[in-house]
């Protein structure tokens, strides 16, 4: 491996230039030479041109989509415009630790069979306790998956470095070749569960994904949508069914809506009601109604010789 190979930090701003900015200024104390910048901006109401180039980061480029893609369709664009030989997907709300790249980088010059490397991330507002160090493996049955020492304070317990099942999506370097193996973050999720359905695509294609605990994020957590908002439980109610029609064999499957019908959905239900909660109610309700309506492939096979050309399309672009 090239001793400083390219990295494309992708990173996609909606409506909260204040946000990216201050990931920007982050960025900026980065260690690693050998960075091409990519915002791409999810069509926000703001022009977000004069505050992103008033930081004067050099490699940057700003992408202007022409209708809010959602998360992994907005990452997409920048994935299709990037040059890097590792792509760096960033939420704007994280801020990054300066000797980040070079941690991530690490494991991929030791195991060729590394596709993506994943920080520990912690909390902004309590920068000492960890977010994630790692997933458990996916829960079949209840369609559940947690990040390891979430909420936990860091004491060293997991920094032992190794083979996760899922990467976060708030901080993911990703090799070119598993990307192009295993295709783009896929968009029909449009916000939760994109990275983890994607996660499964690469480790298909060959892939491992790999914890990474001597690099540090901070991540500043659900700005985008609120931690309790509608939009926030109509998603993740829709694409956690969606997920797992579109991921586990059919006697599982079966289990799962079984259980997510007869206890899951129930508990939810009361709970809003109890509290008084009708929108939420309204949006968990209309998440399981959008799966009741709409079938759903199931991803097919990769085929042993499966490349993605990965070919920019046009954007408007404000630089």
């Amino acid at each position: 491996m090239n001793s400083q190979p390219l990295v494309s930090l992708i990173i996609l701003n909606y409506n909260q230039v204040e946000v990216t900015c201050a990931l920007l200024a982050s960025v900026q104390q980065l260690t690693y030479p050998s960075l091409e910048i990519i915002v791409v901006d999810n069509h926000s109401a703001q022009n977000p041109e004069p505050a992103i180039t008033a930081i004067g980061l050099p490699n940057l480029r700003l992408i202007v989509t022409d209708a809010n893609l959602g998360f992994a369709g907005g990452n997409n664009v920048g994935i299709r415009q990037a040059t890097g030989d590792f792509l760096l997907i960033l939420n704007n709300d994280t801020e990054l630790a300066p000797d980040l790249i070079e941690r991530l980088l690490e494991p991929f010059a030791t195991d060729n069979a590394i596709g993506v490397t994943c920080p520990k991330i912690r909390f902004f507002d309590h920068p000492t306790v960890i977010q994630y160090a790692g997933y458990t493996p996916l829960n079949t049955y209840t369609g559940q998956a947690w990040a390891v020492g979430s909420h936990q304070a860091d004491r060293g317990q997991f920094d032992q470095p190794g083979p996760t099942p899922f990467a976060h999506g708030a901080a993911m370097l990703v090799k070119r070749d598993a990307i192009e193996r295993a295709g783009l973050l896929p968009e029909l999720y449009f916000l939760y569960y994109e990275e983890l359905d994607w996660c499964i695509r690469i480790r298909e294609a060959g892939y491992v994904i790999y914890y990474q605990p001597s690099a540090l994020v901070y991540h500043k957590e659900s700005i985008s949508v609120g931690k309790g908002n509608p939009l926030k439980v109509y998603y993740q109610t829709r694409n956690r069914i969606l997920f797992m029609r579109r991921n586990v064999a059919p006697p599982r499957l079966l289990f799962f809506l079984l259980y997510y019908a007869g206890l899951a959905l129930p508990k939810a239900m009361v709970r809003y009601s109890l509290r008084g909660q009708l929108p939420f109610l309204k949006a968990l309700l209309n998440g399981v109604g959008w799966n009741l309506r709409h079938s759903v492939a199931r991803p097919a096979p990769l085929p042993a010789d499966a490349v993605t050309l990965l070919t920019p399309p046009v954007y408007a672009n404000r630089n």
